[in-house]
């Protein structure tokens, strides 16, 4: 394996087509796409300052390294990449990319990144940009917290545990979505989307989950949230009182208390939706 070492590398596809390389505390600066092409590398201890880093890439081990903002839309169109203990501060990065796997890695300025990617397993890492993860699939995440708004739109196939989710709009659109012992704060949460279910998750939200088809809610936390379950069809369990419900299409929904009841014949069927507070069933 031919190793570049304490390097500062320049100009436009600096290591263009690289293969079977290692490379360690080196800088790739003033160039554009200086790793397009190449596959099975090991990165290390590295800087990368400028455009397009790892495009249509495969098989790569990055550490220790970052991703400055300069670096941005770094890794397009790559396959089979891990990247521990690195900070990506560049925007947009990894698009239309498959097999990632991130532990201990920081995203200060995650605005538009992973977007229509696959196959993503995250522990350990923070993100903070808008419009994170839309139309990703087979995502695992463990350990993990977002700031922005409109995160997981249009995914697919997400399971999120230990999480805090601070989104406006998140995961509308998506489908097959499962987040467990996790902390969600953020206006209309969950529009437009199939199969979400909440386990163990304590959630603010203003006109949150409403248009769902199949919501299931299991031992959750409602803390300032008005107005939820809007049009949807639920199967819900929630510890404590919720603020104010409004015209669920159908199902059950169970809590200690409900501060406001909205079921509005004129839209809904309020028989289809059994309501049981405090343990006591009520006929609507």
């Amino acid at each position: 394996m031919k190793v570049i070492n304490q390097e500062t590398l320049t100009g436009e596809r600096a290591l263009f087509q690289a293969q079977g390389m290692k490379i360690t505390q080196s800088i790739f600066e003033d160039g554009e796409s200086p790793l397009k092409e190449s596959k099975h590398l090991e990165i290390s201890d590295t800087q990368f300052r400028w455009k397009y880093p790892l495009w249509y890439s495969s098989h790569v081990a990055m550490s220790e390294s970052h991703l400055h903002e300069t670096a941005r839309s770094g890794i397009w169109y790559t396959n089979h990449i891990t990247i521990e203990n690195t900070v990506i501060q560049a925007p947009k990065s990894f698009r239309r990319s498959k097999g990632i796997v991130l532990k201990n890695v920081s995203m200060p300025n995650a605005l538009e990144t992973l977007w229509h990617c696959q196959d993503i397993t995250f522990e350990h890492v923070d993100a903070k940009g808008d419009y994170f993860g839309m139309d990703s699939s087979n995502i695992k995440i463990q350990d993990f917290r977002l700031d922005g708004n409109y995160g997981f739109d249009g995914a697919k196939n997400i399971e999120i545990r230990n999480a805090i989710l601070n989104s406006k709009d998140a995961f509308w659109n998506a489908e097959n979505v499962t987040v467990i012992d996790s902390a969600i704060v953020g206006e209309y949460l969950g529009w437009n989307s199939k199969n979400l279910t909440f386990i163990n998750c304590t959630i603010e939200s203003l006109q949150g989950l409403c248009y769902i088809e199949n919501l299931v809610m299991e031992n959750c936390r409602f803390v300032n949230t008005t107005l939820a379950f809007e049009y949807s069809t639920i199967d819900v369990s929630i510890q404590g009182s919720i603020d104010s419900v409004m015209n669920p299409i159908s199902g059950v929904l169970k809590a200690d208390g409900i501060g406001e009841l909205i079921m509005d014949e004129t839209k809904i069927d309020p028989k289809q939706t059994q309501v049981i507070i405090g343990g006591q069933t009520f006929e609507l």
